[in-house]
């Protein structure tokens, strides 16, 4: 069996990892024509951890990020709203709130393939059906057959859309920026991963190696707003600028040609997510808000769990009916709450801010936990 994928992103490089591990041949099509230390950070809770470690590449992840203690929310005074210490689900679930940069989590999957398996400079045109097997053609005018068409190729993904042009991405109402900064010399906590909930928007702080600091900035804006889309750092730091000392100052620091933008969109849940001999995995299938910190989690456990399902079950078509059954409720889950948590924590109400932080208060800490722990519980 050969399997080819599509999109050489966090999902894709996993899938390949997981595929290689259990003895089947696959090739990696990304269309970027280099790889580049880009992005910002990204957040890998216990679920996706757990899955790392069965990919083989945990302790090399760790190696690379930093595993911090608590996830604190607080207002736009510095008064605590929320204050969870993630350390007794880490005891329980390993390594728990572990942020890295998104480009040496990427170098790390990347070292894990077998030599040759990933081709840059390869965006998709388009796939056709060719009976046992199916082709995939490439802008640059070649193709590809394989038995197996995973489609890894992110929210946007061309090859959903030709099999569903109805599944295009929703906007949540919000925009964001992102970025790396070395820290401008403010006093932060390293061991934690702080968000500010303020009237003019959403900024969240997490301490990165390195005296580094991955920060994101959300904003309730129309869609595909040009004032948005041109707002610099500085900008950002004004906008920002009633807020405890530390937050303007990160974004301010922040180097122009390292500032992200994107309006946060997800995907309404599918019914499926195979299609004959075309598998669409992370993004491509589920695309979420980042309000959970767990889009990359989600793709990772993709991975792992096709290459168990591909492994129990020789028969392609159960295989994948396998992997549906394991992965369509849990990721439409993710993608319901997410939302919700988002829709939230944007509100700019006066009334309604007040009355959502006095529940976050008065919500005891064994009760957050045990919200979460159905993430953490995933039976691979």
């Amino acid at each position: 069996m050969n399997v080819a994928i599509v999109g050489g992103g966090i999902g894709g490089l996993c899938a390949a990892i997981a595929l290689q591990q259990v003895g089947v041949e696959v090739k990696v099509y990304e269309a970027a024509p280099a790889l580049k230390p880009v992005g910002a950070g990204v957040g890998l809770a216990a679920n996706a951890m757990q899955a790392l470690q069965r990919l083989g590449v945990a302790e090399e992840t760790v190696a690379r990020g930093k595993q911090l203690q608590a996830l604190v929310i607080f207002d736009e005074s510095g008064n605590v709203v929320s204050n969870m210490d993630t350390r007794p689900l880490s005891s329980k679930y390993g390594i728990n709130n572990f942020v890295i940069h998104r480009a040496d989590l990427h170098e790390v999957l990347q070292q894990r393939l077998q030599p040759g398996t990933l081709e840059l400079g390869k965006r998709s045109a388009g796939m056709q059906p060719q009976g046992e097997k199916v082709q995939v053609a490439f802008t640059d005018g070649t193709q590809a057959t394989a038995d197996l068409l995973i489609a890894a190729d992110g929210i946007n993904s061309g090859i959903r859309q030709q099999l569903l042009p109805q599944s295009t991405p929703r906007y949540a109402g919000y925009t964001c920026w992102r970025g790396v900064v070395k820290n401008p010399g403010v006093n932060i906590n390293k061991m934690i991963s702080a968000e500010t909930w303020a009237p003019q928007g959403r900024v969240g702080l997490a301490p990165l190696l390195g005296n580094k600091v991955y920060w994101y900035a959300c904003v309730n804006a129309p869609q595909n707003d040009a004032r948005m889309q041109r707002m610099a750092p500085g900008d950002l730091a004004r906008h920002f600028a009633g807020l405890p000392a530390a937050v303007p100052a990160i974004l301010g620091a922040t180097p122009p040609e390292q500032l992200i933008w994107n309006d946060i969109a997800d995907l309404k849940p599918l019914r499926r997510f195979a299609y004959g001999r075309v598998l669409l995995l992370g993004d491509a299938a589920h695309a979420t808000t980042p309000n959970m910190g767990q889009g990359a989690c989600q793709a990772i456990e993709d991975a792992v769990v096709l290459g168990q399902c591909l492994q129990q079950e020789k028969n392609l078509g159960l295989a994948l009916a396998r992997y549906e059954q394991r992965r369509l409720a849990r990721t439409a889950k993710v993608i319901r709450l997410s939302r919700l948590l988002g829709a939230v924590s944007q509100w700019q109400n006066p009334l309604l801010r007040s009355a959502r932080n006095a529940a976050f208060r008065t919500m005891p800490g064994a009760v957050t936990q045990s919200q979460m722990e159905w993430l953490y519980r995933v039976g691979f």
